[in-house]
């Protein structure tokens, strides 16, 4: 997933936040598979899901970029996909979104989508590097770093997808502190991902901004084996075609569990000196003065990395 590529997703979500009851809901009125057509009929999906047009056209944005439906191509709908089927379907390991490790899971397929990756969620997971920014700042940044394709973006896409992305990790407040009741429902808020970190006056407007910052920490509730199908999951996207990848790779790579999850080197290096126990030798570290890297050996083929997950909790 390169920073210059163009392939990149601008629009889709309708200005929406991922809410809770969206991914389940989308895999339970596909899974039956009789329901193909439910996102091409929007009159009709309107009155199956509950919502809104534009939710309509939203749920199948975050639906399809978490990777838990699919499209059947030449206009034949969609399907729940067989990682939405393990995961939501009537007999998955989640299918409500009930424990600590699903959240990160989406968290990551929505940030690592390897076929229609979110500009703002790419470049601000992956190439801000700076402590901090205001939503001034991370808009200059995703302007400036438009590829050559998508010069002609507008300024207004550009800020809601920016919006869309903040909104997603952290809740808006209403003039009197208040939580917005639209953001209460983002179910990524709870990973703590993205903090408010005070405000400053803008020397251009003069206007008050709010200062955001990434929890670049420890993480308890990503588990050893919730970092190694990750780990996996990047190897398959970025370096399908090698047996080892080093460690820098691993903590600091473009869509690696480092970048994506926000994790420092030593909480990164922890994960990965257990991942050979963690995924039965599937995976292993190497490490010694002169390298430091992971290798995956001819048994991660073979091994469920997602139920992994589940039935080591």
């Amino acid at each position: 997933m390169s920073q210059t590529k163009s392939s990149f997703r601008y629009s889709g979500h309708e200005t929406f936040v991922c809410r809770y009851a969206w991914l389940p809901k989308a895999v339970t009125h596909l899974s039956d598979g009789r329901n193909a057509k439910l996102f091409s009929d929007e009159d009709d999906a309107m009155v199956r899901l509950g919502v809104g047009k534009n939710m309509v056209r939203s749920i199948r944005f975050w639906a399809e970029t978490a990777g838990v439906i699919e499209s059947l191509g030449d206009s034949k709908g969609y399907a729940v996909s067989p990682f939405g089927r393990d995961l939501l379907g009537h007999d998955g390991y989640d299918q409500y979104l009930e424990h600590p490790a699903t959240l990160w899971l989406l968290h990551w397929k929505i940030a690592t989508n390897p076929t229609g990756p979110i500009y703002q969620w790419v470049q601000m997971l992956n190439h801000w590097h700076r402590a901090e920014f205001t939503e001034a700042e991370a808009f200059g940044f995703l302007k400036k770093n438009l590829p050559a394709k998508s010069q002609s973006l507008s300024d207004r896409t550009n800020e809601d997808g920016l919006r869309v992305f903040i909104n997603s990790y952290i809740p808006t407040r209403g003039r009197k502190g208040e939580v917005a009741e639209d953001n209460l429902d983002s179910p990524f808020v709870e990973l703590g991902l993205l903090r408010r970190s005070g405000e400053r006056t803008d020397i251009r407007t003069g206007q008050r901004e709010l200062i955001f910052s990434f929890a670049v920490e420890e993480k308890p509730s990503i588990s050893p084996a919730l970092f190694a199908y990750c780990l996996n999951d990047f190897w398959q996207n970025e370096h399908a075609n090698e047996q080892t990848i080093s460690f820098g790779a691993v903590a600091v790579g473009e869509g690696s569990p480092g970048q994506v999850f926000k994790l420092p080197e030593a909480a990164v290096r922890h994960y990965l000196d257990q991942i050979k126990q963690t995924t039965n030798g599937a995976l292993a570290f190497q490490e010694s003065a002169t390298l430091q890297q992971v290798t995956r050996s001819g048994k991660a083929d073979a091994f469920d990395f997602l139920e992994n997950i589940y039935v080591s909790d």
